[in-house]
């Protein structure tokens, strides 16, 4: 656990970093390039399409770990707006929250100590 903290950390603080450059030299309008990519159904929309695709997914995840509670739908749109920026944070925060027990992370608490017959 302490190394892919580390991972989460060093994943955070790289991204950080990178997205200061970008936004001081290119501004805040990530929106129209992004969809803008796409539309020019250029290698860069692919590349925005796929991670739009892991975007939608860790929002799934999110929200069905918190069962779709308004915390976790409220969480999942952070996770589909915010990316890899709110999901470092998350899973560090999880980590801790759960001791390290990968499963009460992955699964939530609930699901994690359930009996496979009263899983959902």
């Amino acid at each position: 656990m302490i190394l892919f903290r580390g991972l989460l950390v060093l994943i955070l603080a790289t991204l950080i970093a990178y997205t200061a450059v970008v936004i001081s030299n290119h501004g805040w309008n990530l929106i129209a390039i992004f969809f803008g990519d796409m539309a020019a159904m250029t290698w860069p929309g692919q590349f925005n399409l796929d991670f739009m695709g892991f975007l939608t997914l860790s929002a799934l995840w999110t929200a069905w770990r918190h069962e779709f509670s308004p915390s976790g739908i409220a969480l999942a749109v952070a996770a589909f707006f915010g990316g890899m920026l709110f999901l470092t944070i998350y899973l560090l925060v999880v980590s801790f929250r759960v001791n390290g027990d990968i499963k009460a992370m992955l699964l939530g608490r609930p699901r994690s100590t359930a009996t496979p017959s009263e899983r959902k």
